[in-house]
């Protein structure tokens, strides 16, 4: 198992220098992306699960185009039917 990953890691080392400063440029932007929205809307755990996991940025663009827009989508519905709510009961009450 140690042997695997040393060829693994070996195989990372034949990658050229401009190849590597892109990807980490990549990873860091979407991972620095991710971590701020997710700090923005308090979720604690998303935060630490984008700080720790690394992915090239996969985890980060999932989280910044799906995962974060369900939870404000949710909160819009939630706001919208409390609207109706309050609506149909001041309708009633006249």
């Amino acid at each position: 198992m140690a042997f695997e990953s040393l060829t693994q890691l070996s195989a990372l080392s034949t990658l050229p220098i401009w190849a590597i400063l892109v990807i980490t440029i990549w990873t860091l932007i979407w991972k620095g992306l991710a971590l701020w929205k997710s700090a923005k809307r308090n979720s604690i755990v998303w935060f630490v699960v984008l700080l720790v996991v690394n992915t090239l940025g996969i985890l980060e663009i999932l989280y910044i185009f799906i995962f974060s827009d369900l939870k404000t989508k949710k909160k819009n519905a939630n706001k919208i039917q409390k609207r109706t709510k309050s609506k149909t009961s001041r309708k009633s009450r006249s």
